[in-house]
């Protein structure tokens, strides 16, 4: 007992004091969560905490974020509830404006979007800051794409090959297997570090992931920020850019980091949220222009460095409101990714796992990454498993008569074994060259049957 009281007056020794004065500022106005501010004059971006209902302690740590300002007041708006909060209630700064901390001490640990643990462990000490809306980098800054990125999903491996360094999106309406997929990519991907960010997801997700991913020895090298669905709207936005902050970190020491954010469309709504709250009109089926805006800097901020050599592959799932494929959320997200990944429902009715639609989903790198004799492969089991979903009625019915259509025989022929290179279990991993290898195995076999038809 000793021994620690003496480590804690050696840390607050330690500490540095800041000797100038402390900015203070009076709540003068609460109206829907906006709360205005007066006399803090503060840059947006930065935190503030609320004194207690008894007017003068700050005790609760009630915190609030700088989201806007007007008429000379700052408009803040609460990371918690609102409950407890009275007029005239004094606000202090803290923290360094629009930055944040991060550091080793990450790995291993689950924390919310301001860096404070919810796994139960120990406060975390972090003495590296490092920018919430990241460094900027001009486009020449940013090196390709030139190395394959092992996620262990047989189906991505061989027909939509991913790249370090690639933002690549999973799209899907709910309850299609998003997160299941994601699951699998987080514990079998082949990478240095995995910054797994959980936003707007429900609670249980998150106890659940955590459970399974960090208790063995991947949790040396995972960091999990979790924000879930009943927090504050821009909790879950800072949430979001607080992930990314740390993967920036960790590719800046020449790490391979692979950053998961389950969702993007959860960020999304937080920030119209936000955005709507400031006032600004919606555009885009009721999302302002800021809220596309911010997915647009989100994803920007992954990829490799030239610098440092290190990358960031990002996995963003994106959620299709109403299994709506033209939804704004998923237009842009489509947009500005390198590639996308569609999870069909039909697919999961059946019992297909993963429910990937392999014809609607593509990989932008795929061609630089891997040999041509791979591309040519993946593309003709494409034109198999296309061939076969668009005539499946047809067949169902049985007025498909064979010999009409010779790709469409030999997609039928060799139906079970597709299904089967398609399909892995939940768990369950595949290596890349493994892979490629059954790709190969697969398009020998199906080009043969061809062969010996047309003779």
């Amino acid at each position: 007992m000793l021994a620690e009281l003496q480590i804690e007056l050696a840390r607050h020794r330690s500490a540095k004091v800041e000797a100038g004065p402390v900015l203070c500022g009076k709540v003068v106005a609460c109206d829907g969560g906006l709360i205005e501010v007066s006399g803090l004059p503060l840059p947006i971006g930065s935190l503030g905490v609320i004194a207690g209902d008894d007017g003068g302690s700050y005790d609760d740590q009630a915190l609030a974020e700088v989201i806007g300002f007007r008429g000379g007041h700052s408009l803040m708006m609460l990371l918690g509830d609102t409950q407890m909060l009275r007029p005239q209630s004094a606000v202090r700064a803290v923290g360094m404006p629009g930055m944040v901390r991060v550091g080793e001490a990450l790995l291993g640990r689950a924390v919310d979007g301001l860096g404070a643990p919810i796994d139960g462990g120990p406060a975390i000490e972090l003495s590296q800051s490092w920018p919430l809306g990241g460094r900027r980098e001009s486009a020449l800054e940013r090196a390709p794409v030139t190395k394959p990125f092992d996620c262990g999903v047989r189906a991505i491996n061989a027909l939509t090959t991913m790249g370090r360094g690639q933002r690549v999106g999973v799209i899907a309406g709910s309850g299609v297997g998003k997160s299941v997929l994601l699951d699998t990519i987080a514990g079998e991907a082949e990478t240095d570090i995995t910054v797994v960010a959980m936003i707007g997801e429900r609670a249980r997700e998150v106890s659940d992931f955590v459970l399974r991913h960090m208790t063995d020895a991947r949790r040396g090298r995972m960091v999990v920020v979790a924000v879930p669905a009943d927090h504050a709207p821009n909790l879950r936005l800072r949430a979001a850019q607080y992930a990314s902050s740390i993967a920036e970190y960790f590719r800046g020491q020449g790490k391979s980091v692979m950053l998961v954010l389950d969702s993007l469309t959860r960020v999304a709504h937080a920030a119209r949220e936000l955005a709507l709250l400031l006032g600004e009109p919606g555009a885009a089926r009721g999302y302002p222009p800021s809220a596309l805006a911010a997915i647009t800097r989100l994803v920007e901020r992954a990829g490799n460095s030239a610098a440092s050599g290190g990358s960031i592959t990002g996995v963003y799932t994106v959620l299709a409101d109403g299994d709506d494929m033209n939804d704004p959320v998923v237009d842009t997200a489509r947009a500005i990714l390198d590639g996308h990944i569609l999870l069909s429902r039909d697919l999961a009715q059946r019992g297909h796992y993963p429910a990937i639609d392999v014809p609607a989903s593509l990989s932008r790198v795929m061609d630089a990454v891997v040999a041509p004799e791979i591309v040519e492969a993946a593309r003709g089991l494409r034109s198999l498993i296309s061939a076969r979903e668009d005539n499946r009625d047809l067949v169902m019915m049985g007025a498909y008569r064979e010999g009409s259509d010779p790709a469409l025989d030999s997609a039928l022929e060799h139906s079970r074994t597709i299904d089967d290179f398609l399909t892995q279990a939940r768990g369950q991993a595949f290596g890349f060259d493994e892979s490629l290898n059954a790709l190969l195995a697969l398009s020998r076999q199906t080009q043969s049957v061809g062969a010996s038809r047309n003779a």
